[in-house]
């Protein structure tokens, strides 16, 4: 499962997905971090909106994603098959809460050996790419804040 990728400069944002938000982020992702995600705004515009890498669940109580037994969750990937069903990410994916997470590239674990070797996939072209997300908001129970959060969607054919 990805759990690291670099995000394009931002003129290619600009160039392929588009205008860029002032808020910062880190061109290196991990989890937790803040980084752009592309989301529909209105009918047909695109905006790029920053937030929080691993979608944070509805009744979480701090950023960091908790499950309702309190114990932290890993919620940078989701599996495509269990979208609809799970706790943390059936809301948005009722909801068309679909986006687009630019990436330049991105690392997944092969374990085919018995240990962990880095696989990195780019384009060819050195081009950014547009990789499946799902988003959506949570409420900061202490600040009233509502930062959006993302996840990228893993179908059944991933590398594992």
């Amino acid at each position: 499962m990805c759990t690291y990728y670099e995000v394009p400069g931002r003129e290619q944002l600009v160039m392929h997905f588009a205008d860029v938000p002032e808020q910062e982020w880190r061109d290196k992702m991990s989890p937790l971090y803040r980084g752009p995600f592309l989301r529909a705004k209105g009918e047909a515009e695109r905006k790029l909106v920053v937030g929080q890498w691993g979608m944070i669940p509805p009744n979480s109580k701090t950023h960091i994603p908790t499950g309702k037994d309190g114990k932290r969750l890993s919620t940078v990937n989701a599996r495509r098959e269990g979208m609809a069903k799970s706790w943390t990410y059936g809301g948005p994916w009722r909801k068309g809460q679909r986006c687009i997470i630019p990436a330049q590239l991105y690392v997944e674990p092969y374990w085919g050996t018995g240990k962990h070797i880095p696989w990195q996939f780019e384009r060819a072209d050195g081009e950014p790419w547009g990789l499946a997300g799902l988003w959506g908001e949570w409420t900061d129970p202490v600040t009233g804040e509502v930062p959006p959060s993302y996840t990228m969607i893993l179908g059944g054919s991933h590398v594992t």
